[in-house]
């Protein structure tokens, strides 16, 4: 199932003389599913592409479908409803707040949704013990290695039960032994919860654990070669239908 497409995708900064254009067309296609490395060097577009994707950017021109809704074509608080109930953010600092708790940091997501206190102390806890840190909810950031650090800020990306997780550099503060802990989980997200990500890095053994590598060169999509197959595991049916019962009135908003 297609949950993602861009077609003829562009992005131009500035006028002028000043003006630069950051992404050239670009046409990129995802699978609900999928776990896709995007990889390029600085000033190759993929930061852009991404932050379109994640509707923190519009693009100057092209079509960006997600679910079949014509993304471009929504205003400010649309795109706002689509961050709040389909996508979570992992980003390289954390930005964890550093006087609340794991669990607290967790929740807020929830909170901006308006969840009620006993649902986001339930889902908040849940989410923590998905990423192994059940037993440090109680824990400020500064109490907390690296590591643990960006987990409790996946279990905030999660909380929320996203239909995409986009990760900007998710293991670029971290020593080899976490990265490669961090990236595991991700695996596991992806395989056992049919959470579909989508992961900018510089490194090429993190990219390796992705299914696709997409590479970005000067504004456009130079190559998109797919690693050896990981299926993801299709949710259960009764989850998948809580799901969309609770984003319904969503779509039906921003259509």
């Amino acid at each position: 199932m297609k949950l993602i497409e861009l077609r003829n995708i562009t992005k131009t900064y500035g006028q002028g003389q000043a003006q630069f254009q950051a992404l050239k067309g670009v046409n990129l296609s995802i699978d609900k599913g999928d776990f896709v490395a995007v990889m390029g060097p600085s000033g190759s577009g993929k930061s852009t592409a991404m932050n379109i994707l994640g509707c923190l950017d519009v693009p100057t021109g092209g079509e960006y479908q997600f679910r079949d809704v014509q993304v471009e074509k929504l205003d400010r608080n649309e795109r706002a409803l689509l961050r709040r109930y389909y996508f979570g953010f992992v980003f390289q600092g954390f930005n964890l707040l550093a006087r609340t708790s794991a669990q607290e940091n967790v929740e807020l997501p929830l909170l901006y949704r308006g969840e009620p206190s006993s649902v986001r102390h339930h889902l908040a806890k849940a989410a923590l013990e998905k990423v192994g840190l059940s037993r440090w909810w109680d824990h400020t950031p500064a109490e907390l290695s690296g590591g643990q650090q960006q987990r409790v800020a996946i279990a905030r990306a999660i909380v929320t039960q996203p239909e995409l997780l986009l990760a900007d550099e998710p293991t670029g503060n971290l020593d080899s032994q976490r990265s490669h802990e961090i990236m595991e989980l991700l695996v596991s997200l992806n395989r056992e919860q049919g959470i579909t990500i989508l992961m900018v890095t510089h490194e090429p053994d993190m990219a390796e654990y992705a299914k696709r590598i997409v590479t970005f060169v000067d504004g456009n999509v130079a190559s998109d070669v797919r690693n050896a197959e990981k299926p993801a595991k299709t949710p259960e049916p009764e989850q998948a239908l809580l799901a969309d019962a609770l984003r319904s009135e969503v779509i039906d908003a921003v259509e």
